[in-house]
């Protein structure tokens, strides 16, 4: 690099090691620098000095710069069931716990987060605790009061470009439809964004929560998901996060993974997976075999790395799903959606 190049002969001076040159077609020569910037006088001495703190100052403002390049080129995602705060969970109900979720998530540090079972009254807390962050979210249910599969996104990173919500139903548009086995009516709740810089290319970003009780539902809600992705992202690279009540052996992870349209970051060679891989626990911190909880994405996002969160407090848990979190690389452009 020319920064190198130009600073490691005065690095080498500034450390008293003589830097060889070679000349061509002579022997090698030993240029001592030292010499050249007078050491053992004070006039070259205060050359010598103000030559070191320049190139430390130059080193330290290049190596930041390096970080920031890096940790700007990262997406930090997190998916998070923080189970419904008027749930009659005794010891573990929301006020007793709604700090260590709060922990939980400040401790990944999230740019982007999708909460399930989120009621309003959750969404207000996690706003407040959670400054740095837009919420975007809306009751699945005629009461206002319902829970949300709210959108946590970082302000100072990204622009709300657009944003929405649709049924998981046979009639995706119309507000609080259910169909199927369903037992509840359920949601996507989506939204497009940009990262707050010139060159910067659009995403979507998309949650979700499938249906508990009805198979049929979560088969059909793949379905109208993976329509309605088509529709909504066209090329632009997606990130899905969701409470899937299902697990990878299902029909609707086939259905939203075949053809290559996502695919899931918990099974890329890059994570760090371990053999236990459950994610519902119900407090007990002992999750079953099923991965319900997953973050797919479009192809064009590299994955890093990728995490089921077991944070606890003394074998207190902040919900009973435990959060999944990915890092991801930015998109390549030029990749398949």
């Amino acid at each position: 690099m020319w920064w190198y190049r130009l600073l490691m002969p005065t690095v080498g001076s500034c450390s008293g090691i003589p830097i060889k040159k070679r000349r061509p077609g002579l022997k090698e020569d030993a240029v001592d620098l030292n010499q050249m910037y007078g050491r053992g006088n004070v006039a070259g001495g205060w050359i010598q000095a103000s030559v070191c703190v320049i190139v430390a100052l130059l080193w330290m403002s290049v190596a930041g710069n390096a970080q920031e390049v890096a940790a700007a080129a990262e997406l930090r995602v997190m998916s998070f069931n923080i189970r419904y705060g008027t749930a009659n969970d005794g010891a573990d109900a929301w006020p007793k716990r709604r700090e260590l979720v709060v922990q939980t998530i400040r401790q990944f540090d999230p740019d982007l987060l999708g909460t399930q079972e989120t009621l309003p009254f959750q969404a207000t807390y996690l706003t407040q605790e959670l400054p740095g962050y837009q919420y975007l979210g809306w009751s699945r249910d005629e009461s206002a009061q319902g829970e949300q599969c709210g959108l946590l996104v970082r302000s100072a990173r990204f622009e709300v470009l657009e944003s929405g919500q649709f049924w998981l139903s046979e009639r995706p548009d119309e507000k609080f439809s259910r169909s199927w086995d369903a037992a509840l009516p359920r949601v996507a709740t989506w939204v497009r964004l940009r990262e707050r810089s010139p060159e910067a290319k659009p995403f979507v970003f998309i949650n979700t929560h499938f249906d508990h009780r009805g198979e049929e539902a979560r088969r059909q809600s793949a379905l109208v998901l993976r329509e309605r992705l088509s529709k909504i992202a066209g090329e632009q690279p997606v990130i899905l996060t969701g409470d899937f009540n299902c697990g990878e052996n299902s029909a609707p992870y086939t259905t939203l993974l075949e053809g290559g349209g996502l695919r899931d970051t918990w099974l890329q060679p890059s994570t760090n997976r371990t053999a236990e891989s459950g994610t519902f626990h119900g407090f007990r911190g002992q999750a079953g075999a099923e991965r319900i909880d997953w973050i797919l994405v479009s192809p064009a996002w590299g994955v890093r790395t990728a995490t089921i969160d077991r944070t606890n407090a003394d074998g207190r848990y902040p919900s009973d799903h435990f959060p999944v979190t990915a890092v991801l690389g930015e998109p390549d452009q030029n990749a398949r959606k």
